[in-house]
């Protein structure tokens, strides 16, 4: 059964399998690492943990460019199978091309339904925390991500070309 995971060193192993299986160097969309994370060494990997915390507390000013964001871990006991990220507000380019929502699920354990199960988790979430509306994104060419925020009920408003290149862009009333 999966869950939505608050991050943990106590799953360090089972997150760097996870990486592993998306491969080294590759993004991974909801789950906030950065080039410069270390997330290889028990050190790091506490660092990084520490960092995804602390992009979600609110008394904590974001960096440039960044808002607060809260981050869960898609897991099914004691294995993560993915990401998702909420971000309570909208910067410029968040709202051209990066949306609230950002979700990832490993390769191998793609096709479970688990992207649309977190999807869903956290717009609920997002409605507690009093967003009245949520903006989810996805490349043009990612059929498998454009199916779940359809099933999930996202309206899609238009593809913005960016940095990113052309983003098919979705809202959901909550």
């Amino acid at each position: 059964m999966p869950e939505l995971t608050s991050p943990t060193t106590d799953l360090h192993k089972s997150w760097l399998d996870a990486r592993d299986d998306w491969g080294r160097g590759v993004h991974q969309d909801g789950a906030g690492l950065r080039d410069f994370d270390d997330v290889d060494s028990p050190e790091g990997f506490a660092r990084f943990v520490q960092r995804l915390h602390d992009e979600d507390n609110p008394d904590i000013e974001p960096e440039p460019g960044r808002v607060n964001t809260t981050y869960w871990w898609i897991t099914d006991g004691d294995t993560v199978l993915g990401g998702i990220s909420l971000r309570r507000e909208l910067n410029d380019f968040l709202l051209e091309q990066g949306g609230n929502i950002g979700y990832g699920v490993r390769p191998s354990a793609r096709g479970r339904g688990l992207a649309g199960w977190a999807l869903r988790e956290v717009l609920g979430k997002a409605r507690d925390l009093g967003l009245t509306r949520a903006l989810v994104t996805c490349h043009v060419t990612n059929d498998a991500s454009r199916r779940v925020i359809e099933r999930a009920g996202g309206v899609f408003e238009d593809i913005r070309d960016g940095r990113l290149g052309p983003t098919r862009r979705y809202w959901f009333t909550l």
